[in-house]
This record gives structure tokens, sequence and C-alpha cells, in this order.
């Protein structure tokens, strides 16, 4: 449901003249749930009322009725309790316990991942609830963070029953519409509609997937997308999620814990715990050994793939011998059909044992009748039948109930199944990676082959995929952290790392890597790179007053790039010849610019027009241009006046240079 504040026309009003509707909590797609205060017991209450006009609706009316009955029936600390229900002008309502705090799905929002601790604290009251719906003969059906409670004090409750159906009532679809939340949908609810506890457990795995991870298994752009992913892909690995492993951090999360969630989250039914109660057994032992801290256990491991409850871990309690001179009554060991056996107790040919109660007075002493024949007769034939009981019993439970593993090794999952159902056992199957077994053939079975095990238990085969091989990936360009992330995310070694000059490639980057990209390798295979350290320096030298040409012709087979500004008069540096360069001389690095600004010579000035004009007039006008002048004399006793220049008026010379006044 999503939490609103809007006013609503209920607030305010007594329900069924006993509760007064305080404010509205949340709505939700059948009904809107309101908080409100119980003036008969004088509490506050969570009043669920269906939305107005789905009461004429019959079905949705069952289903608003099971829910409460569901919950009603689980009398369990972990169950949001039912308290009343019934009907108000025309729509049905039920009255639940109040918990005020936050939704999971908020504390996944805020905090997400979380530690595996906290995570499986947070868990294993969801998984008793489940437990306890389960052995009440109900599934939830739509377990979902949203429907986990966390109250303020801490305490986790299971809500919305609203899909909770008894486990023979098996039909999972209503006209033709999934039920359940698609991010926590089970496979098979998607490809046949069928729903057991194994769906619960199913969607308990994923929701413990998301609170390690911070993320969802299975997504997509659609709801059927997400489906197709449940029904397709397998759930991966949490810890492949995270950057340090178990053997790393403590926080991290072991492989115990991995194999919990990708068995409770398996596709094939068959492969996860049957029922919330072996849920909340592997729970428990992965949270016990966390809290010891225990990192890496392969019998654990191995255990929380388990899909019952192992007899042989559930111990009882060692009965303590009674003491010689015990007043009056004592125990004594009867045998009846009717009671359930321990397992591992011997049996004995009267059935099971029960304990009885024995007055403990010694019987009197009676003479015997006469023995007859025939009576003698039926006595040693019934003490005999009773001796080959006895022995038959003790056959059974020492060696009778059990079997031999088979050798399925070498076999495929069909040959492997049809050998177990000849040997009395139930084969599941699991994969792993083999160098010496054909890819879809058995290596190894568990327990192994030989050893014994119960007739009619589950015995795991491991098929071949083949030998395990991953591709080295596409480093060249990636800095060196990045490879040796992606390097360690292909379950691949990092190597030697080589530095080397590059021109192309930017320093502290991949240049290339010792195998090729793509190439598949063994895990584990120690892949070396090599990594660029910026292109080679190069020794500049000072280039002013020499060629520009030379100097670019030498600096461009060095590997630098050259160019040239804009050319400037110069009046000591000859035309063609540098005069500045940027930078200076010194270490420079192969691709990097060398600027020039070369020299165009003296600034040249136009050189004015004085003729006519008398001698002193036109010194006087050439040296205010920047000129030196001459005096040349054409004609003694003329006019004195200028006749022309050398060179000439309206040409160009350089400042400072001599200009030739000639007279006449």
């Amino acid at each position: 449901m999503t939490a609103v504040s809007m006013t609503d026309p209920l607030v305010g009003h007594v329900l069924d003249g006993r509760y007064v509707i305080q404010r509205k909590l949340a709505r939700g797609g059948m009904a809107t749930v309101y908080l409100a205060n119980d003036t008969r017991l004088t509490r506050v209450v969570a009043v669920k009322v269906m939305h107005e006009g789905l009461g004429d609706d019959q079905d949705f009316v069952s289903k608003f009725d099971r829910e409460a009955r569901a919950a009603a029936k689980l009398a369990h600390p972990n169950v949001v309790a039912v308290f009343d229900q019934g009907v108000d002008r025309g729509r049905p309502f039920i009255v639940m316990e109040y918990v005020e705090g936050c939704t999971l799905r908020h504390l996944i929002t805020r905090e997400a991942p979380f530690e595996p601790s906290r995570a499986l604290d947070l868990l294993l009251p969801v998984a008793d609830a489940l437990a306890a719906a389960h052995e009440a003969g109900l599934i939830h059906r739509d377990i979902k963070p949203e429907n986990v409670l966390i109250s303020d004090r801490g305490q986790v409750k299971v809500a919305d029953f609203g899909l909770a159906k008894a486990v023979s009532a098996q039909t999972a679809t209503a006209t033709g519409l999934l039920i359940g939340t698609v991010s926590y949908i089970a496979p098979e609810l998607v490809t046949h509609g069928k729903a057991d506890p194994r769906c619960d457990v199913y969607a308990l795995g994923v929701v413990l997937y998301e609170m390690l991870t911070g993320k969802k298994p299975h997504t997509g752009e659609s709801p059927i997308q997400v489906a197709y992913s449940h029904v397709h892909n397998p759930i991966p690995t949490p810890s492949s999620t995270h950057k340090a492993s178990w053997r790393e951090s403590r926080t991290a999360i072991p492989p115990y814990l991995d194999a919990l969630v990708t068995t409770a989250a398996a596709r094939q039914p068959a492969l996860r715990p049957e029922n919330g109660r072996v849920l909340f057994e592997h729970l428990r032992q992965a949270r016990e050994a966390l809290g010891k801290g225990v990192m890496d256990d392969p019998a654990l491991t191995a255990r929380m793939r388990q899909t019952q409850l192992d007899p042989d871990a559930l111990l009882t309690e060692h009965i303590p011998p009674i003491p010689a001179g015990t007043p009056s009554r004592t125990a004594t060991l009867r045998f009846t059909p009717s009671t359930p056996l321990s397992p591992g107790f011997p049996q004995t040919p009267d059935g099971l044992p029960y304990y009885d109660d024995d007055p403990g007075v010694p019987a009197p002493r009676v003479s015997p009748p006469p023995v007859r024949r025939r009576r003698g007769i039926a006595v040693l034939l019934l003490v005999f039948l009773l001796t080959m009981g006895l022995g038959y019993g003790v056959w059974y439970f020492a060696a009778g109930r059990f079997t031999t593993v088979p050798d399925l090794r070498g076999m495929t999952q069909s040959q492997a199944t049809a050998a177990g159902l000849t040997n009395g056992v139930r084969v599941a199957f699991d994969n792993e990676y083999s160098e010496n077994v054909a890819s879809g053939q058995i290596v190894r079975t568990d327990p192994l082959t030989g050893e014994r095990m119960l007739s009619g238990g589950e015995l795991r085969a491991f098929v071949s995929r083949g030998p395990e091989r991953y591709p080295v990936p596409t480093m060249a360009g990636m800095t060196q952290a990045a490879a040796s992330a992606a390097l360690s995310a292909a379950r691949l070694t990092l190597g030697d790392v080589e530095q080397e000059f590059h021109d192309k490639v930017e320093a502290g980057d991949v240049i290339s890597s010792s195998i090729k990209a793509g190439t598949p390798v063994k895990p584990g295979t120690v892949v070396d790179l090599k990594v660029s350290k910026g292109p080679a320096p190069v020794d500049l030298v000072d280039w002013t007053g020499k060629k520009y040409t030379e100097a670019k012709a030498a600096l461009t087979e060095l590997g630098l790039v050259v160019k040239k500004s804009e050319d400037a008069f110069s009046d000591t540096v000859a035309k063609g010849l540098i005069i500045t360069q940027t930078p200076a001389a010194g270490q420079v690095f192969r691709a990097d610019t060398v600027t020039f600004q070369v020299s165009k010579g003296p600034s040249m000035i136009e050189i004015p027009n004085v003729r006519g004009l008398t001698v002193d007039a036109a010194t006087a006008e050439l040296k205010k241009a920047g000129f030196k002048v001459s005096v040349k004399r054409l004609i003694n006793f003329g006019f004195g006046r200028v006749a022309y220049t050398t060179p000439g008026s309206g040409t160009k010379a350089a400042p400072g240079s001599t200009v030739i006044i000639n007279v006449a």
C-alpha cells in the first residue's frame, strides 16, 4: 500500500458503532487502512475498509473474508493480529493490531545493503511467522518488503494475508492475472499458476538477496520481462555484487549464506526448502555461524542446500537414569503403533514407543495353572515370533532402512534419475565445473558413491558444466585500477605490471595484456599488463636566432608538433630567423607543441618627399622620419634646393638607414 495524507469521508465516522476513524494511513488496490480508536476496549487499532463498490463483488468479499480468517487462525507474535471483522454500510472491514513504525521496504530504501547479521536478524521473525502459517496449512502468496512491518520497538510482524489460501487450494491465478507482486513471484506461479509453501520460501529468498545487495535480482522494463527473468534466469550469488570477499572482511557474505539464498530462490521448487520451518532453521544456523565469526564452513554450506530438516541434526535431550530406590512411580517404556518414533530410536515388533505409568507395585506370586502341551507350543511360538520381530526391528534401524549411494558418475541427468529410482532414492541436481568430465554428465554425488543413506532420501548429483573458463576482459585503455577490478570480476589474477612510454596512451592507462582479450582461460590464471608512462621525454634546445626551417625539420623528427606564431619585425634579428621559442630549452614529451616567432627583419619606413626644400628643411624632415641624412651637391652655386633623394621618396627603407639628399 502507498501512504496518503488526503482527507476522507470516513474520517470521524464511528464504524459499526464502536471504532472511531481518526485518520487515513494507507490505500491499496482493494481497501484503505485507517487509524481508529476502539471505544469499547479503549485502544488504538488499524481498520482495513474495503473500497466503496467492491462490496457487491463476491470475489473481493471472499478474499477480504479469507484474509481475516487466515490471520486470525495464526496466533503468532510475528503475525499482525486480527481483532474483529464486520460490515458497515455494505462495506466489509477488518480490525487489526496497529503497528507503529515502518515497513521493511523503508529500511531497504534507506539502509541497504545490510550487513549479513542484520539482514538475518530481521528475516528470522518473518521466517518463523511463515513456518507457523505453513504448519497451519496456509501459504501467504504475497511476501514482499512492503508486507513486513517493523515497530518502533523493533518487533517484526508479517501483514496482509489477503492472498492467503489453504495449501490444498493451489490455484494461484484469477481471471488470467498473476497473484503476488511480480518482483518476488515464484517461477511456477508464472508458468502454471500452482502455489505451495515453497512459493513463500522463494519470495523470502529474493527479499534476502535484496537486503544483502541493495537491489532486486530480477529486473526489466515491464512486469512481463521481470516474470520472464524469474522463469529463465537463476538468481546470482549475493557475494558477486560485493567488492570485498569473505576472506577480506568479516562483514562480507560467506559461502554458506550464498548457498542459503540461491537454494531458497532456486527456480526449481524441488531444490528449495520444502517449507518455512526448513528455511527458518537454515537462517538460524547461518545467524549462529555469523555470531561465532565463522566465515567458511563446507559442511554448513552443504546443509544450506538441504530441502528438508536433517533428522540427525534434531537431537533430543538425554533422559537421565532413574536412581535405585526412587519411590513408587517409574516410567516404563511400552510400545504402540499409534505413537510417533523419534529418528534413530530402535523399533520393536509391537510398533513405536510411548511412555506409560507403572504403579510400581510388584505383582503377587500366583501358582501357575497346569501347563498344557499346546499352550507351551504357543508360548514357544510367541517367543520365536517376538525374537524374530525384534531382530527384524534391530536390523531395520541398523541397516535395513539404509541404501547404498549408487555410482552415477558419467551418467546424464535422465540416466541418473532412473538409477536413483532403481536404488530407492530421489536425485536432485546441481551444476559445477569439471576439467575431466564432459558437459552434461554427473561429476560426483553428495553423499559420495558407496556411502549409506536413508532409503527414499534425496541424493544431490552435480552435473558437469565442462571446464571452468573465463574470457580475458578487454582492458586496453582502462586505468590500472579498473583493469585489476575487471580481472578480479573475471576470477583471474593480476600478474606483473610493466610500465613503458607510449605516445598515444595516456599515463596510467593499460597498453596491452599478456593474454589476448577474449581468450578463455582457467580461473586464477595470471595476466600481466603493460601500462603507459605517457609519451617519452625529449630534450629541447634553444633555437632562437637560428633558421626556422631547420628548427621545424629537427623537432618534427623528434615527434614534436611545431607551430609558428605571427611573424614580427625585429631590428636585431634578421629575416627568417627565430625571435622567440615556447617552451624554452629543457625537457618536453613527444607530441608536445613547440611554438616559434620568426623575424620579418627590421620594420621599413616610407621616405618622405622633400623635393624643393632647402637642405636644412629636408634634413630635418628626414631625421624626424628616423633616417640619417647625407648631402650631395649636384651643382655648385645653384639654388640650394633638393632635386631628389636616394632612395627616392615614397620608397621604404629601414629606420636608421642613410638617405642621400641631391641638391641643385
